[in-house]
């Protein structure tokens, strides 16, 4: 099993930055892909970005592209998400989820192993 814990959530205002972590354990060699998604109240679970433990891919959804930032530390099993120009519409619960293949799929069926997730909250 792989066991994911997210960090780094919390209040900001509009124009503000935060930088969430999510450290991986257990079977992590299992893991190909790291991820994060995110999920609004009454909203579905939004495909956010995505990198392979080496970084040489990346993906981000299109809401996102230009303001955030996803990186990996393969030594440390950890996976950072850097997020600038946050804006009221980036609340969310936040999720960081592995999957045991390459993938740029933006479906959380991609995605095998899931944190319990972070809240992100932007005040305008």
């Amino acid at each position: 099993q792989v066991q994911l814990v997210e960090s780094g959530g919390g209040l900001v205002q509009a124009g503000g930055s935060l930088r969430l972590s999510c450290a991986a354990s257990g079977r992590t060699f299992r893991t190909r892909t790291m991820g994060w998604f995110r999920q609004a109240p009454g909203k579905e679970r939004e495909f956010v970005s995505a990198t392979t433990w080496d970084g040489g891919s990346t993906y981000y959804g299109d809401s996102v592209k230009g303001r955030f930032t996803i990186t990996a530390d393969n030594a440390k099993n950890t996976v950072y998400l850097q997020m600038n120009s946050l804006q009221p519409e980036d609340t969310a619960v936040y999720y960081c989820a592995a999957s045991r293949i390459i993938t740029g799929s933006a479906s959380s069926r991609a995605y095998d192993y899931w944190g319990q997730g972070t809240q992100v909250s932007v005040s305008a």
